[in-house]
């Protein structure tokens, strides 16, 4: 059956696209480096390479999904990238450009300009159908975009993809929010918070492009394997230059050969202990009991104890980092032999103050006040003397809290100490302490639930001067510090009263298994709203082990009718899955989001939910751990920050 002319000539433009892209590309590889220095021609070499590497075409893909027609009588065609014909005309624009937006924001109650948004049906790169809403025709009803819904509802294997040819109107207003503006995504599984995550640095990259590129942008997902399921999103939408990282490789500067017992981890990861670090800290700076002596020529200029020890109150209070005030105090004393001179009758100028600041004298003397810290010293002090920790924790933790943290068997040096993962956040902590940690333009950051308020500060730390894009799910947290409150986390994160966006949508999660698992709710969140599926197809929901006499199962959108198994109740919930689920039975494939399913198949390991332990449910355990909750799924291998628990597999019992 031959194509419609409609059809035929959108397949041309595609051709015709393709060809000019593929021109693009052949330009720019074509150009030659062409430098004054090596360093010079090095960043250029890697300019050129990142572009070429942005113009490759995939042929599995279009270059465009849909088309504009404006009642200005211009045409767009919206795809992943701009691509211009050889007189710079656009024959394809960007996603992320302004005028993109009215293809995923535009309704007949408010049609911005648009007379028909087009969309396209494709099948492995190729153009099959079109779909076409007149916005401004009153006569024409609201249908529901089949080629919309067929895109949703796509089985999903392999890496992450993008979304582009998706994205709704909700999600468009978080993914083209200000580069200044830190956004706080909460949405239950399937509702695409982290494709919108990642979405939005692809257009805070394309729209503020030269101060980015000079701070930087940076993904953190919960561990590598998630890394490499939503690695190839980001490149196919033309950005090949963002970083990726677990929260273990940010903060690891010590390799981890130790583990701490649960309530010691939970300890660990709780934000008094940044203030216990910061007081260990600068409690090396020693008060001056002697004067400064300075010989120069037939004279010895002095300045007196008390006139030290005030120069150091002041560099105490400037709220500059220790090593910062530190390289401050030779100027400063020199500076006070320089009024001393003055006073004298000399005229000294700057060139003498520089000579005092540097002269031997005067850096054994700041070295005996002030002296230069390691933040491995400083934090083997405190874990194998419970004398030190003492005199820094006694305002912040109990008797029984400290001796928590104190080496059982303290280790000889630093050098030869068992470093924990919780350990390395504190290393992060202190060593931020010393010396100010770069900040970059913007962090993405995804299952933020999971994170405790150590782990936040030092993420924190790296968007202090920018922003962030935090993505989680309150009720999926499955440490035992997850949080309970986003305000909270955002507090940590250095980044209070930030916007929070409920994304409630799911896109992935047929509805029978949401309101199976929706049940759990109250008892796991209580105060968050149950998704709502907008997948056409309902699916069916079944349970192996609550439901043995049912039939084979199927998976969630398979066609063929079938009776539903009934609702769980709160202290029967046995969900099988790859991952312990919490309120909206998430499973997960390789610690990455993945399809739901409601029972186990021969490719995935069948486990049970079970409930966390309550923070600090050791004999040893916090005076505080009643403040959280007492039911969480535990992770059933090792969790990330390198806490010893058993994997063995319990009933979850809330």
């Amino acid at each position: 059956m031959s194509a419609s002319p409609e059809l035929k000539r959108e397949q041309d433009h595609l051709s015709t696209a393709r060809a000019a892209l593929a021109r693009m590309r052949e330009q720019t590889l074509s150009l030659k480096v062409q430098a004054h220095d090596p360093i010079s021609a090095e960043h250029l070499a890697r300019t050129l390479h990142l572009r070429a590497a942005s113009l490759q075409d995939d042929p599995s893909t279009t270059l465009f999904f849909g088309r504009i027609d404006t009642d200005s009588d211009e045409r767009w065609y919206v795809g992943r990238r701009h691509v211009a014909d050889d007189h710079g005309d656009p024959l394809v624009i960007d996603w992320r450009a302004g005028m993109s937006t009215a293809f995923y924001r535009a309704s007949r109650t408010e049609p911005m300009g648009v007379v028909l948004r087009r969309r396209f049906g494709l099948d492995r790169g190729a153009i099959t159908a079109y779909e076409d809403e007149h916005l401004q025709d009153r006569a024409e009803h609201e249908v529901r975009s089949q080629i919309l819904a067929e895109e949703i509802e796509r089985p999903r294997v392999g890496p992450m993809r993008d979304i582009v040819a998706t994205i709704q109107p909700e999600q468009d207003e978080i993914v083209r929010a200000g580069a200044e503006q830190t956004i706080c995504v909460q949405g239950a599984p399937g509702t695409g918070k982290t494709a919108v995550g990642l979405h939005r640095a692809a257009w805070l990259l394309y729209a503020f492009r030269d101060k980015l590129a000079r701070s930087g942008v940076l993904v953190i997902g919960p561990n590598r394997a998630f890394l490499e399921h939503i690695g190839a999103v980001l490149p196919a939408l033309g950005e090949v230059a963002v970083g990726h990282t677990t929260i273990e490789e940010l903060v690891a500067s010590v390799p981890v050969r130790g583990t701490d017992s649960t309530a010691t981890a939970v300890l660990k990861g709780d934000a008094r202990l940044a203030e216990v670090l910061r007081a260990a800290v600068w409690s090396q700076v020693q008060p001056a009991t002697e004067a400064l002596v300075v010989p120069r020529g037939v004279r010895k200029w002095r300045v007196p104890a008390y006139e030290v020890n005030e120069i150091l109150a002041e560099l105490r209070t400037r709220g500059v980092r220790y090593d910062t005030a530190r390289q401050m105090l030779p100027q400063r004393l020199a500076h006070a032999v320089l009024l001393q001179m003055e006073q004298a009758g000399d005229s000294p100028d700057d060139r003498v103050q520089d000579t005092v600041a540097r002269s031997p004298i005067v850096k054994k003397y700041v070295a005996s006040v002030w002296p230069a810290l390691d933040a491995k010293a400083v934090l083997f002090s405190l874990l194998s003397d419970p004398g030190e920790l003492a005199r820094h924790a006694a305002d912040h933790l109990t008797e029984e809290e400290q001796a928590l943290l104190v080496w059982e068997k303290p280790p000889r040096s630093k050098g030869s100490a068992r470093w924990s993962r919780p350990d390395t956040v504190l290393l992060d902590e202190l060593t931020d302490h010393i010396s100010r940690t770069p900040s970059l333009g913007h962090v993405v950051l995804d299952e933020a639930q999971d994170l405790s308020p150590m782990q936040l500060r030092a993420v924190g730390r790296r968007c202090s001067t920018g922003a962030a894009t935090v993505l989680g799910d309150i009720a999926q947290g499955t440490t035992p510090w997850a949080t309970d409150s986003w305000e909270s986390s955002l507090a940590h994160l250095g980044k209070p009263g930030s916007h929070i966006e409920v994304l409630d949508r799911g896109f992935r999660v047929p509805a029978s298994v949401i309101e199976y698992a929706a049940q759990l709710l109250p008892h796991m969140a209580a105060g968050l709203g149950a998704p709502v599926s907008v997948r056409a197809t309902r699916g069916v929901s079944t349970s192996s082990r609550s439901r043995p006499t049912t039939s084979s199962p199927r998976s969630p959108g398979s066609s063929g009718a079938r009776s539903r198994s009934p609702a769980p109740s709160a202290s029967s919930c046995r969900m099988p899955g790859p991952t312990a689920c919490r309120s909206h039975c998430r499973t997960r494939e390789s610690s990455t989001e993945s399809s739901v399913r409601t029972t186990a198949t021969s490719s995935t390991r069948s486990t049970w939910c079970r409930p966390r332990s309550p923070r600090g449910s050791s004999s040893t355990g916090s005076s505080s751990s009643s403040r959280r909750r007492s039911l969480r799924p535990s992770r059933t291998s090792a969790p990330a920050c390198g806490v010893s628990t058993s994997s063995s597999p319990e009933p979850c019992r809330p």
